[in-house]
């Protein structure tokens, strides 16, 4: 029993040596742990760009108008801050319209400004003078059946000492007879005498006669032509009227002649 007792005890000693001898020795230092990375600051972002000043539209309905006219200007503009028309226009909205007055051609400009920078835009509206206005109508004449007669009725020349009709005269009447036709429809009351005449040569009384045969000669053909007669007068005249006083032939042929008039 005390040699177990005595190996327990060496056992002990020895146990206890070895943490002496342990405890003795330098320890070594424990390394610290790396520090954390340093957290990523992130770059603040780049500034932004203004969006475009940008004019959409601008236009002029319509383009060409006449003195004393109108025209409508239209226009669209996206990201202006200032917008102005020329010619007295001066700042209007970003949209928008505006009736317009102008007197001669003019050129309207549209600005834009703003943080992104300008823009201009032109319309032209042409302006031309309105034409002449149309002549006022034609006021028709009225003449009377009397002043017709006057300027158109041609007269009726004979032979001497003749009342048949010559080619000239039948062509004369024809002329006379449309004429007088136009007359009595435009006045159902107009009444024609046929006046006969001769040259001096020859009685007072003989010329007489042969004036009224002329006159009647000359009713007679109209009446034929469709003339009524009872709107037909015949008279007279003789040698008391002539229209030349020249003893020569060519101044008796101008005497020798029926004459038409209004009858009184």
């Amino acid at each position: 029993m005390k040699r177990n007792f005595r190996t327990l005890s060496a056992a002990v000693f020895a146990a206890v040596l070895i943490l002496a001898v342990s405890g003795c020795k330098k320890k070594t230092p424990v390394a610290p742990p790396p520090p954390p990375p340093p957290a990523k600051t992130e770059a603040p972002p780049p500034p932004s760009t203004p969006p475009a000043v940008r004019i959409n539209s601008f236009t002029a309905e319509p383009s060409s108008i006449e003195q004393g006219q109108s025209a409508t200007l239209r226009w669209s503009v996206a990201n202006a801050t200032d917008i102005s028309i020329d010619q007295g226009l001066g700042q209007v909205a970003a949209n928008g319209s505006r009736q317009v007055f102008p007197s001669n051609t003019v050129t309207y400009t549209l600005t834009a400004r703003g943080a992104g920078g300008s823009d201009t835009r032109s319309v032209t509206v042409e302006v031309s003078a309105p034409p002449p206005p149309p002549p006022p109508p034609p006021v028709k004449e009225t003449i009377s059946g009397a002043d017709m007669l006057s300027r158109e009725a041609q007269d009726i020349y004979f032979d001497y000492d003749k009342s048949d009709l010559r080619e000239d005269a039948r062509a004369a009447l024809q002329h006379d007879a449309e004429l007088l036709k136009r007359i009595f429809a435009a006045d159902p009351n107009f009444m024609v005498v046929i006046e006969g005449n001769c040259d001096e040569r020859g009685s007072a009384e003989y010329n007489l006669g042969l004036g009224d045969r002329r006159a009647t000669a000359a009713k007679e053909f109209l009446v034929q032509l469709g003339l009524p007669a009872d709107r037909i007068s015949t008279i007279s005249y003789g040698k008391d009227r002539p229209v030349c006083t020249e003893a020569n032939e060519a101044c008796y042929q101008r005497n020798r002649r029926d004459h038409l008039a209004p009858a009184k």
